[in-house]
């Protein structure tokens, strides 16, 4: 009877350890030479496979991540992959008859290597799709009305190749009705349009004022961006006829108190989506003559969590800023300061730091605001969204809420890979460049010209305006995003 080493007790352990890391390794090691070949040379055309679509489709890898169908196909695959790495490890153990304790205590550390990378991609993809069932909307929102101003400006762009009107006049009418067409988002598309807006429903507060409105423009074929923050005391914003209780044609308060009156009176805001909704995109549409296409909208807490979920963002704070009597998110207030030089903030300061207009003012504020969202995105990497998926799932589905259709979410990733933060234009928006008068912070602003500069500027994004400076935009935050 041969006396069995140590060294040979272990060996069943040992390659199925191999087998769990690189299938077919262990197949090698107890001298299945032709089984442990031939199942590299599988592994080996599994990666070169994975390595050519990271290399040559890295966006098409996004894609799938945002796509349903991919999603389950994902799933599929993952299932499958688990099952072939399993019978791989088990058969290089049980290959070898003579098995000790040692090999039973590898076998379990082999089943671990197995199963907990494809228990992680499982949950994953999981979460994923449960998000985008969630919070995307089920089908494109159809007929929705576009609204235009009725005549051409004096003060007209240069002839730069982009058909966006320009507007002139408050005067407006329905002239078509259109949907998003079926190809991708910048097939025969000048610009796709997306309003954020931020909210400050929370505690102890009744209704809900779009505090932060920012309207995204993005020129398709060169990725270049126009960011127009709206001021939130922007009075008179212009509605279509038909719309609205009042017989200006216009919303009469401040801007920020418009979604609240599509809540309270939604007979006086029809259209294909929600009478909130439509009251935005009608009003911001008007004000500076374009088609917005989707909305999406996040609370205070979802402000939090994203920015929490993501790790926080680092600011530089040229100039201190200070809130005596900061409204905090729990509906009380506290003392709140940001000292000069880079900060990396949390989310509920980043929160703060975003709305302070203490000693400031709401222009300043909308600046910051800009700078903070410009930051998070240029610093986020994808290690960052890997590793706190679970909790920015949680805060989005908890707290955002968008018409952004699931079947379109593919086309937003490939569009997105084309834009660059450095490529982001912005319009400074205050009563001192366009201002038209207003009493006790109801604030008229000049339409027409404010029109005429948006569409300068998106049709040039290095188009630069002379401005005044009756703000301290110093003292918020600095305008490059590194």
């Amino acid at each position: 009877m041969a006396i069995r080493t140590p060294r040979e007790a272990s060996k069943s352990g040992w390659a199925a350890i191999a087998s769990s890391l690189i299938p077919g390794l262990g197949h090698l090691m107890i001298g299945r030479r032709v089984m442990g070949s031939t199942l590299l040379l599988v592994d080996a055309a599994f990666l070169a496979a994975l390595l050519i679509a990271v290399i040559w489709h890295p966006s098409r890898l996004l894609e799938a991540w945002v796509t349903p169908a991919a999603l389950i196909a994902i799933s599929v695959l993952n299932v499958v992959a688990l099952l072939y790495r399993g019978v791989v490890t088990v058969d290089s153990y049980v290959s070898q008859d003579r098995r000790g304790p040692s090999d039973r205590l590898a076998l379990i550390a082999a089943s671990a290597i197995v199963v907990l990378p494809h228990a992680f991609i499982g949950g994953l993809t999981f979460m994923q799709g449960d998000l985008i069932e969630s919070v995307f909307a089920s089908e494109e929102p159809v007929g929705a009305p576009t609204y235009t101003t009725s005549t051409a400006s004096e003060k007209a762009p240069p002839d730069t190749g982009v058909n966006d009107p320009v507007a002139t006049t408050t005067e407006v009418s329905q002239i078509s009705n259109t949907s998003i067409p079926q190809t991708r988002i910048w097939d025969g598309f000048e610009r796709l349009n997306v309003m954020l807006l931020g909210s400050d429903a929370g505690v102890g507060r009744v209704g809900t004022r779009t505090d932060t409105i920012i309207l995204v423009s993005i020129e398709p074929r060169s990725g270049d961006v126009a960011m127009f923050s709206v001021p939130r005391n922007l009075t008179e914003a212009p509605l279509p006829d038909g719309m609205g209780l009042w017989e200006c044609d216009c919303f009469p308060d401040i801007i920020t108190h418009l979604w609240a009156n599509g809540e309270w009176y939604p007979d006086a805001f029809p259209g294909p989506q929600e009478p909130p909704v439509n009251a935005l995109k009608a009003a911001v549409g008007l004000t500076f003559d374009v088609d917005v296409h989707y909305y999406a909208k996040v609370d205070l807490s979802g402000f939090i969590g994203i920015v929490d979920a993501l790790g926080g963002v680092t600011i530089d704070v040229p100039k201190r800023i200070v809130d005596e009597q900061y409204p905090h998110e729990d509906g009380g207030t506290e003392y709140i300061v940001f000292e000069e030089g880079s900060q990396h903030l949390d989310g509920h300061n980043a929160l703060a730091y975003a709305r302070i207009r203490r000693h400031s003012g709401d222009f300043a504020r909308m600046h910051r605001q800009r700078c903070v969202v410009g930051a998070l995105v240029a610093q986020t990497s994808p290690l960052d969204l890997l590793r706190g998926y679970g909790d920015l799932a949680a805060a989005l589905k908890a707290h955002v809420e968008t018409d952004v259709p699931i079947e379109r979410l593919a086309d937003f990733v490939d569009l997105l890979s084309r834009v660059s933060t450095d490529r982001m234009a912005t319009l400074r928006i205050t009563r001192y460049n366009y201002g038209a008068g207003g009493h006790a912070g109801y604030q008229l602003y000049d339409l027409d010209r404010l029109r005429s500069d948006a569409h300068l500027l998106m049709a040039d994004p290095t188009f630069h305006l002379e401005t005044q400076d009756g703000e301290d935009f110093e003292a918020t935050c600095d305008q490059s995003f590194d």
